[in-house]
């Protein structure tokens, strides 16, 4: 499997994405710059948190016009498997590949924290190495984290299984129904705001992040008819 930890100006999480794959998989992976027009040769699109373009006008507004954003959407369409990532989560809800907003934490103040997460979804492609309603522990880091949607799209992700994770306890930033992640209707997007990629060890406090990239390979070896790394 090939992946792509996609690059724009201001995106400062994107080597512990990269790192993730080599660490946790052993996969192929590249910095693919926010200027390319061809993500044909990746299998998988990781779109990293930062502040892509300083978070000017509103978190991800200018990144989701990047050209890359075109390939992005085009891959998604082609069932091709997304992962967005705190500043990543709020490109994909601006570029549309989601639904709602990310707005200010209630609290206006910046988070940065481990955090309970359980586990609402487990048949998408991020989370099939998951139990649903297994609590994992996963950090934050956003000032801009609120998911907001209204009322008749909350009953869609509700109905459609398209919460993937809630806050497991204290909601630290104001979320609608403790909303930490999404997914598309289809499952192979994937939105939200905490830092799986920095929870592959427990060198870094936590491993329970490492099921995000074993899922995603075990949910393309079974598309392609390779073996589990179960």
């Amino acid at each position: 499997m090939k992946f792509a930890v996609i690059v724009f100006p201001g995106s400062n999480c994107d080597l512990d994405m990269y790192n993730a794959v080599v660490d946790v998989l052993g996969e192929d992976v590249d910095y693919v710059w926010h200027t390319a027009t061809d993500l044909s040769a990746y299998d998988g699109i990781l779109v990293p948190g930062g502040f892509s373009y300083g978070d000017y006008l509103r978190c991800g507004a200018i990144a989701q016009l990047a050209p890359v954003m075109n390939e992005v959407r085009k891959a998604a369409a082609e069932g091709k498997f997304v992962l967005g990532v705190c500043n990543g989560f709020q490109v994909l809800t601006e570029g549309g590949l989601l639904p709602g907003a990310l707005i200010r934490n209630d609290s206006l103040k910046f988070r940065c924290h481990p955090v309970g997460l359980r586990v609402e979804n487990a048949n998408t492609a991020f989370t099939r190495d998951y139990e649903k309603g297994e609590v994992v522990t996963i950090p934050i880091a956003h000032g801009e984290g609120n998911y907001y949607c209204d009322e008749e799209t909350l009953a869609s992700l509700k109905a459609n299984g398209q919460i993937v994770f809630t806050y497991d306890g204290v909601n630290p930033n104001g979320s609608v129904g403790n909303i930490a992640g999404i997914s598309n209707e289809a499952g192979n997007v994937v939105g939200m705001m905490p830092h799986p990629e920095r929870a592959v060890s427990e060198l870094l406090g936590s491993a329970d992040g490492a099921k995000m990239f074993t899922s995603v390979l075990n949910a393309w070896r079974e598309r392609n008819g390779a073996a589990s790394t179960r």
